[in-house]
């Protein structure tokens, strides 16, 4: 059997939900990079795979060929998967050769591959090597983007979990945001948590890597996405204590993503109420804009981002939308608690893939927009069937209050377009 209905633990406010178990059509975890690699300005990403793995980074990313980006490839090639090369000594060579050149890099990652991991090649024991070569002016570090290890955003929980053993410790009350944020949305966060009477606040990742923030029994941690699991755990082993809330997207999921971290805090609800004023009367007007496109359409999620779950909160609760179908790769029940209660209870989610399930189901409910990747996008598009790609989610700033009407455009666009295309 490919799908079983699942019932979650006593307790948990979640509807049945929908195992399911077969082709998946998601992108690899190697994706993450091309966010982590702006968020993290003093850290390189090197990939150890194959040429599709290079052509894949270089067209999701759209770096121009004057750029001077912070990833690149080391490839494997044919006399490498021959046994003619010593692959320890070809990668020294490569890193050698690109510290050289860049200087300024602090933090290496060497990133696994589907090739790397096929022929077994040992990141984590090159990067202590490198590391010793190479500190103080470069830590080296290893994790696995590999498309049999990991999905699309889980690179980005891979990438964080490999720093929490670098994290410094440190008894100290903190507020840690774990979870790769846009700069203007980390200024916004950070702005309202000291109007709010929070702090210190620390996030993770950083925007320098030699700014790591610590961690130990007086961290607060609180999460910015949702798909950071390993992360999470490492975390919570090194001391700190999770509070779980609803994500910050939109007015209503912000405002109860604050409110528990602040009042997590011991801060004076007041004065919370107070700082997140003037931004819950900004979303509420910028999402009300699009209010009248989107109220009672139809939506349907295939699994991709792990952002599922809080997106279709949003659409539903702030903007009128129709849940037929919330798919999502993985689901985090503890995670996700905050989020399942302020859902439909009728709302139908399924955990994994069967692609060719999913498609029947879509297919046959006809509905006005489909949340997808883009390799199902084109063919959904030649059906007839309006479009939102699910990798614009994780390259757009869509938390907190100052982002809501933007996210909330994100999903007129196809409609709007389509109209245009009709007329």
């Amino acid at each position: 059997m490919s799908a079983v209905v699942a019932r979650p633990p006593s307790g948990c406010d979640a509807p049945p939900i929908l195992r399911e178990r077969g082709q998946r059509e998601v992108f690899c975890g190697l994706t993450g990079i091309v966010w982590l690699h702006r968020r993290i300005q003093d850290a390189f990403f090197l990939v150890v795979g194959s040429r599709t793995c290079a052509h894949l980074l270089q067209s999701a990313a759209g770096v121009m060929i004057f750029a001077e980006p912070r990833f690149a490839t080391a490839i494997i090639e044919e006399r490498d998967l021959a046994g003619r090369a010593d692959m320890d000594d070809e990668l020294d060579r490569v890193v050698g050769r690109l510290l050289e050149r860049r200087p300024d890099i602090r933090m290496l990652f060497l990133v696994g591959s589907c090739p790397s991991e096929v022929i077994k090649l040992d990141l984590s024991r090159a990067a202590a090597r490198l590391t010793r070569q190479f500190l103080p002016q470069t830590r080296v570090l290893s994790y696995s983007g590999s498309g049999i290890e990991t999905t699309f955003t889980q690179g980005e929980d891979a990438c964080l979990a490999s720093l929490v053993p670098e994290l410094p410790g440190s008894d100290a009350k903190q507020l840690l945001v774990a979870g790769a944020l846009p700069d203007a949305v980390e200024a916004e966060f950070a702005g309202l948590f000291a109007q709010a009477g929070v702090g210190p606040v620390r996030f993770l990742p950083p925007r320098r890597a030699t700014e790591l923030p610590a961690v130990g029994p007086g961290t607060t941690l609180i999460l910015a996405q949702p798909f950071l699991t390993e992360t999470t755990r490492l975390l919570e082993g090194r001391g700190a204590r999770l509070v779980t809330a609803p994500f910050p997207i939109g007015a209503e999921g912000t405002t109860l993503w604050l409110q528990a971290a602040a009042l997590a805090m011991g801060a004076d609800a007041a004065r919370v109420e107070a700082a997140m004023a003037p931004g819950i009367a900004r979303a509420k007007a910028g999402v009300a804009r699009h209010r009248p496109m989107l109220e009672g359409r139809r939506i349907f999620f295939f699994p991709d981002s792990q952002l599922e779950i809080p997106l279709a909160r949003f659409l539903s609760r702030e903007l009128g939308m129709e849940l037929v179908e919330v798919g999502t790769p993985y689901l985090n029940r503890q995670h996700l608690a905050g989020e399942f209660e302020l859902l439909p209870s009728n709302t139908q989610i399924s955990e994994g893939q069967d692609v060719d399930r999913q498609l029947d189901r879509c297919r046959a409910a006809a509905p006005d927009l489909v949340v997808c990747g883009l390799g199902l996008a084109n063919p959904l598009e030649a059906e007839g069937l309006a479009t939102k790609w699910s990798i614009e989610l994780l390259f757009s700033p869509i938390h907190g209050f100052e982002q809501a009407g933007d996210l909330a455009g994100l999903f007129t666009r196809p409609l709007r377009r389509r109209a245009v295309l009709e007329v």
